[in-house]
């Protein structure tokens, strides 16, 4: 994102702000977020990698003690500034496109599969 990452994120009720990603190798999806989404890492106090997403609003981490979310119910979706560039990097960093980007489509959308197994949408605002 070309936006200036804030300096604390926006508090209020209902808004989602921590996520939980399965991963087998903690390391390997970490890099790949940090690659493909420029999520800015860092470790909590007990050791544990954590991410703050690119303008610093909702932050997680990757568990290993769970399944991964190989086909979509919830699909939670990225922003992106440009998906076609972005299904690009998502297969160079080693993720999986589970449904492509369609520059005809009224929304600018894809599903991918990240090295974990949990499928994801990017999305890009008209």
């Amino acid at each position: 994102m070309t936006e200036a990452k804030a300096s604390t994120p926006t508090l209020g009720h209902g808004k989602i702000c921590y996520l939980e990603i399965p991963a087998d190798d903690v390391a390997v999806s970490s890099r790949f977020y940090a690659d493909v989404f420029g999520w800015q890492l860092r470790h909590h106090g007990d050791g544990s990698l954590a991410f703050d997403d690119g303008v610093g609003e909702v932050s997680g981490t990757w568990v290993t003690d769970r399944p991964p979310m190989p086909e979509p119910g919830i699909v939670i979706y990225v922003m992106v500034d440009d998906a076609a560039a972005c299904v690009g990097r998502i297969a160079a960093a080693g993720g999986e496109i589970v449904r492509d980007y369609d520059p005809e489509a009224a929304e600018k959308t894809a599903w991918f599969r990240d090295p974990g197994g949990n499928v994801l949408g990017i999305y890009q605002e008209p």
